[in-house]
């Protein structure tokens, strides 16, 4: 095999896939990376397109598997420093530096070069390593380009490259390194263009930043450049950078940094005027967008491109590579501009979904379509609501937003359980291109009476005003009905459980919610008894603490009791995956190991992402749910911060809440307070049934995996799986069709290398538009000083901050200020011992709010970025009352 390749021999797409939400650009061919990496994989594609690309081969990854034989890869510290030292010293082979020395006279003699690294991972549509191996310039000569083939070897090896590898899960000892040398271009002006805004996400709207002389200036951030816009063909918005360094060539070899005391204007004096102070006219930026547009139509997919115009006006690409930092759009797209808000982000799962919890949705929520008439065809293919992007499920709001009633409805709705989104919805009605086209109420009042009809709504909101025992007995009976309805033989066939799993699942939205009308009704009276004692409904949070029937709570109050009575040791020495290896060998001291049991047979259904079927649940995995067994031994019985005793005091709390309302209410009428005292007795005994449907769907799902886990044992039978926990990489129907054979082994590896990465995705928008804009990146930065999100849970705590971003294994001391994402029932154990909670997602409704309520510590959601301003062991103030969270002095969050 020859060490080194021309452009124009690579080829690096295999060709168009035909996986739908597979953009063309992620075929890239496996063998033409492993032999030449990412960079040179895209330059050999944009050549061999007719792109302009100045000419250039690669020394081909063969050359740096010689030149590290012998390498030692040890893991540990100063594997990166061995490596480095090792590559920089060795030899360059006889054969490599042969192959180098006749491919560069190839290209002219003594001919200035660019010598860049391309990784095995490196420009890859996933992951791009943009910056992390060294790129050498204006390289003259062979001996030079030796030494520099020999550095970026050596930059393979860097502490970033390494961090970044070990940040995206990308092993060291499978990585290889190819060389690009590329002739240079004598750029007059160069810079970078995005074919998508990186920061909004929209698509098609191109930015290019541009400076005089070399790329290196912009890319490097060495210099505030000239910026540009460009949508539907036309120069949106222009501004100038100072431009005060540029790169420059030096003769013989080499770059040099040149200061510039003024600001540079133009490139030529001839174009001065027409530019206004900027380095590229208007028709150079749309040259280059539209050059832009065709390397994103060739791979199918947004592009980060660098590019240089040389004396002549010549535009080249100097390089290529996906945007690997955009969202990706909600599959399937539908015509015109579509609102989307993110499932995962309302219901505080920041992960993506498993293929077949993608399919347990889209059953769940097809038969919630049912019930106002909009179900599918084909429960299994969701609603027409429900997109999937990222692997994560998105709610299409657009209907809503183009309808009068749907706005008024969501503008009341949404802030009790997404205050972040309800404010972005609130901004998007003033999109012109959302615009009102449905005004008659008549389809949603329609929808509406249907509904009620289905789950029985007058007669449950005549039980919750007249007999809260009957209604509490009816929510009672629709668990006791699901249980039933899970009923299935020990000796059910496969494709009998694969029915069984569709028909549970798609009836389980219409028996669940029917508990809801008297939840609501609950909160309507609230709102009730604020009006007649002149309040706001936000002055009677406390009226919700401490509330009865609450499923949630009663669980973290079982723990509580449980860690009460356990024997202390090993929990206060052991951690958290000992303590469930001891457990599920049955090595756990005798009460303990009874109790746990006991619990985990009525709670072990939970777990965090519990909404997700493909999770595993606490019975699967205790560590998480021992772990914080483990936190609340360090509590003391007898002191304040003891759940029970918090519980206790929130009840309090809420009786001295209701006797201050019916008294306001008496001073403006002897009728009213009697009315109160009604209203929020009634409001107590059903707000904790709002955590009740989501605590059988969760059982629900729950067993539903269990039953899938046995269908996953036949298919490892029949070879079709590796292992039975595969079966959850598959959808419903493919698991079904997968009863007659064949091998979807390398399918499941892939999704789940595919599951990894988007699992390591720090950022989820709320709101994303089809165009891929993402609303709240439009909004100007946060207020200096406190960090406001939405009130949540009255009070004021002060404490140490302890970020955390995923509960499994998570130790908070008491007392501690919980800040995360956002939180399901698998987090709320933690709350028993936390001071004060900080959220980045949610409104006053949503989960966390109303636990954080329920336990009485003070709580704000809805703060942007909470988990990246605020830092472990930073001090901070939250005011759960104002929606403040402020820093002690001289330590504000960022």
């Amino acid at each position: 095999m020859s060490l080194t390749r021309d452009f124009s021999e690579i080829s690096a797409i295999t060709g168009v896939s035909g996986v739908s939400g597979v953009s063309r650009g992620s075929g890239f061919d496996a063998a033409t990376l492993a032999d030449v990496g990412g960079k040179a994989a895209n330059l050999g594609e944009l050549t061999r397109a007719g792109l302009p690309v100045p000419p250039g081969w690669v020394l081909t990854t063969d050359a740096y598997r010689q030149a590290a034989d012998g390498l030692d890869l040890t893991p540990g510290d100063g594997l990166a420093e061995r490596a480095r030292r090792h590559l920089l010293q060795v030899a360059v082979p006889g054969p490599v530096r042969e192959a180098i020395v006749k491919a560069y006279a190839g290209l002219g003699a003594d001919v200035p070069v660019a010598v860049r690294s391309s990784a095995t991972a490196e420009d890859l549509p996933f992951a791009s390593f943009a910056g992390q191996q060294d790129t050498f310039l204006n390289v003259v000569g062979a001996e030079a380009v030796l030494d520099a083939v020999r550095r970026c070897w050596a930059s393979l090896w860097t502490d970033r490259a390494v961090a970044y590898r070990e940040a995206e899960g990308i092993g060291h000892a499978g990585v290889r390194l190819a060389v690009v040398v590329q002739v240079m271009v004598d750029a007059r002006v160069a810079g970078v263009l995005f074919t998508a805004d990186p920061v909004t996400g929209r698509r098609h709207q191109a930015v290019v930043d541009a400076a005089p002389g070399l790329g290196e200036a912009v890319v490097s951030g060495a210099v505030n450049p000239d910026r540009f816009v460009v949508l539907g063909g036309e120069v949106r918005e222009r501004h100038a950078g100072d431009k005060r360094l540029s790169v420059r060539p030096l003769p013989g070899g080499g770059v040099e940094h040149v200061e510039h005391v003024e600001r540079v204007e133009s490139v030529g004096d001839a174009e001065r005027g027409e530019t206004g102070g900027l380095c590229l006219t208007d028709a150079q930026v749309l040259d280059l967008a539209a050059l832009g547009a065709r390397v994103e139509d060739h791979y199918g997919a947004p592009q980060d491109i660098e590019w240089a115009i040389d004396p002549d006006g010549t535009l080249w690409l100097t390089q290529a590579r996906p945007i690997t930092t955009l969202y990706p759009l909600p599959e399937p797209a539908r015509p015109g501009l579509r609102v989307h808000l993110s499932l995962n982000v309302a219901q505080g799962v920041m992960g993506p979904f498993t293929p077949m919890g993608v399919s347990a949705f889209n059953l769940v929520s097809s038969g919630a379509a049912s019930l106002f008439g909009h179900g599918p065809a084909d429960p299994l293919d969701g609603p027409a609501f429900l997109a999937e992007a990222g692997q994560r499920l998105w709610i299409d709001l657009t209907t809503p937003v183009r309808s009068r009633m749907g706005r008024a409805v969501l503008t009341r709705l949404m802030p009790l359980g997404e205050a972040r989104a309800a404010a972005v919805v609130r901004e998007l009605v003033h999109d012109p291109r959302l615009s009102v086209v449905q005004t008659s109420r008549r389809p949603f009042l329609r929808g509406l009476r249907r509904f009620a009809r289905r789950v029985h709504a007058p007669a449950r909101v005549r039980d919750a005003l007249l007999s809260p025992a009957r209604a509490l007995a009816h929510a009672a009976r629709v668990g006791e009905a699901l249980d039933r309805r899970l009923d299935l033989p020990a000796d059910a066939t496969p494709a009998q459980r694969l029915d069984h799993a569709e028909r549970v699942l798609g009836g389980l939205f219409p028996a669940i919610v029917s508990v809801m009308p008297i939840v609501i009704t609950g909160y309507a009276l609230l709102g009730l008894a604020a009006r007649l004692a002149g309040l706001r409904v936000g002055d009677l949070q406390d009226v919700l603490r401490a509330v009865p029937n609450n499923p949630t709570t009663e669980m973290d109050l079982e723990l509580w009791d449980l860690a009460t009575r356990i024997e202390p040791e090993p929990f206060r020495e052991a951690s958290a995956a000992e303590l469930a290896r001891r457990y599920l060998a049955g090595e756990l001291p005798p009460r303990a190991q009874r109790g746990i049991a006991a619990f985990l047979d009525k709670y072990g259904h939970r777990g965090v992402a519990e909404i997700d079927l493909g999770v595993p649940r606490w019975s699967d995995d205790p560590t998480h749910i021992l772990g914080v067994l483990a936190n609340y031994l360090r509590i003391d019985a007898g002191s304040g911060l003891a759940p029970a005793a918090l519980f206790a005091k929130g009840a309090r709390a809420a009786r001295a809440e209701t006797d201050r309302a019916a008294a306001l209410a008496a001073g403006k009428g002897r009728w009213r307070a009697p009315v109160v005292r009604f209203a929020l007795g009634r409001t107590r005994a059903y707000a904790g049934l709002r955590e009740l449907p989501k605590f059988y769907a969760v059982r629900t799902i729950a067993a539903v995996r269990h039953s899938l886990r046995a269908v996953g044992d036949h298919l490892v039978r029949t070879g079709v799986l590796d292992t039975a926990d595969d079966v959850y990489f598959l959808r419903l129907e493919e698991a079904r069709s997968a009863l007659a054979g064949g091998d979807l082994r390398d399918l499941v590896r892939e999704r789940r290398a595919a599951y990894e990465r988007e699992s390591r995705r720090r950022h989820v928008p709320r709101i994303m538009l089809s165009d891929g804009t993402e609303p709240e990146a439009l909004a100007g930065p946060a207020p200096e000083g406190a960090l406001t999100g939405t009130p949540a849970s009255a009070g004021t705590v002060t404490g140490v901050a302890r970020v955390v971003l995923d509960p499994t294994g998570a130790h908070l001391e008491p007392g501690e200020i919980l800040v995360c994402p956002s939180t399901d029932p698998g987090w709320t154990p933690l709350f028993l011992t936390a001071g004060g909670l900080v959220m980045e997602m949610g409104g006053a409704m949503s989960h966390g709010a109303v636990v954080a309520r329920e336990y009485g510590i003070p709580a704000v959601v809805g703060i942007p970025d909470a988990t990246g301003r605020i830092t472990t062991g930073q001090e901070i103030t939250v005011d759960g009352a104002a929606g403040t969270v402020t820093a002690r002095s001289g330590d504000e969050p960022r």
